[in-house]
Order: structure tokens, then sequence, then C-alpha cells
């Protein structure tokens, strides 16, 4: 499997090559982010190991050029001790996973290996279903050129649809993931929040995005409506 560190702290760089060679990978290493940038475009890597502070380039912006571009590669973060906001920030422009510094070899390998079994399949930031658009990271959403404020829960049951779009899901998935598993309030609270939505979305652009099956549940239109 071919790596690719990204990580300008020599020492470190270093000591990752080395331990990673040693568990049978191939590694190449980039001691800033321009040169890193540069790599995980031209060169096809199995993972990336990604610091976010990185001369030339930071990691974010490298994560957001390689999704940007089509390059899925999975990544793993390096962020600083009790950075909240570097590891919130790096999941949000395409990261797959963060491990925070100092760390464990042990556990590097382990993340490693589990993000080599998921794959490099495409995971866009932005879901999209036709026209219709959310951004998850900045908490729009557009239909068409259009863009359409909604509530937070508003949003959260329409990111919690696109990601399931063209299939069903019933009231009580919707419950459980939108509000919570302890969720004991009015369960018809699902047909408000659909209105809501078809009234923000669907009305006004003559669309019909969100279906109701009678009994089964929701299915929000894989073409927008």
């Amino acid at each position: 499997m071919r790596v690719l560190v990204v990580e300008d702290e020599k020492l470190l760089a270093a000591g990752l090559r080395n331990g990673l060679e040693a568990e049978g990978f191939a590694v190449d290493v980039a001691l800033n982010g321009t040169d890193g940038l540069w790599m995980g475009r031209e060169n096809a890597y199995d993972v990336i190991v990604l610091d976010i502070m990185l001369p030339g380039v930071n990691g974010y912006k490298i994560c957001a050029t390689l999704r940007r571009t089509g390059i899925w590669t999975p990544i793993l973060m390096l962020t600083a001790k009790g950075g909240e906001r570097d590891e919130v920030e790096g999941l949000n422009v395409g990261a797959d996973d963060y491990l925070t510094k100092p760390f464990s070899f042990a556990v590097l390998i382990a993340r490693l290996r589990a993000l080599l079994r998921r794959g490099a399949g495409e995971r866009p930031a932005v879901l999209e279903a036709g026209d219709l658009r959310l951004d998850p990271a900045a908490k729009r959403v557009w239909r068409g050129e259009a863009e359409v404020e909604l509530t937070a829960r508003e949003f959260s049951l329409l990111e919690f649809l696109l990601r399931h779009q063209g299939r069903t899901v019933a009231k009580r998935t919707i419950l459980e993931h939108v509000w919570d598993s302890d969720f004991e309030g009015d369960p018809n609270i699902v047909e408000v929040y659909v209105r809501r939505l078809r009234n923000k979305l669907d009305r006004p652009f003559d669309r019909v995005s969100i279906e109701t099956l009678r009994g089964s549940g929701y299915r929000l239109a894989a073409n927008g409506g």
C-alpha cells in the first residue's frame, strides 16, 4: 500500500516513514504543503497522512482541493492537541479521520488500515439531488440558483433525506436520527417538518421532491423532484 505523508516536522516525518515502511507500506514524504498538494494530485496513493499547519499550503486547503478535483483518496488528518476546531474543520473539508498529536503509532496504523478497508469511494462535500443542493459545512441550501433559508431542524431533516435519496426511510428512523432515539413527543412532528420543507423547497419552484409512502415513510427523489 502506498502512503503519502505530508508533515513539515522533519523528525516526525522521518519517524512516520520508518515506522510505516517497517509495517510494509511504501511511503512518500512531503515536507511542505505545496509539494504535498502536487504529489497528492499527480500520484495514486492508497491513503494520505496530512498535517494541518504546513508551509506553503495548509492541510485544509490541500484536502479541499483534492476533493474538489475528484480525488477521494482516504485522508487521515493530524491535529493539534485539544484542537477541536481543527477536527471539525478537517472533517468538513473532506478528511475521513483525524488523530491528535502526540499519538500512538499503533493507533495510527490501526486507523490507516481501517481507512484502507473502507476504500476511496466518493464522499462529496456538497449533497445534491437534481438542482437541490445542500452544503453541510456552510449550512446553506439552494434550489437552482436560489438560496433557501432553513431552520436548524429543517436543515437536519433535509440533510438526512438527501443522504438517503431514492430510498424510503421510516418515520421512526427519521425521529431517531434527526431528533434522537429518546424522543417522546408527538411523532407527527416529522409530518410538520416535511410540510415545511415542501413549502420552502417545492411549492415555490413547482416541484415535488419529497414523496409520502403511506404506512412506510418518506422518500426524497434522486432527481430532486
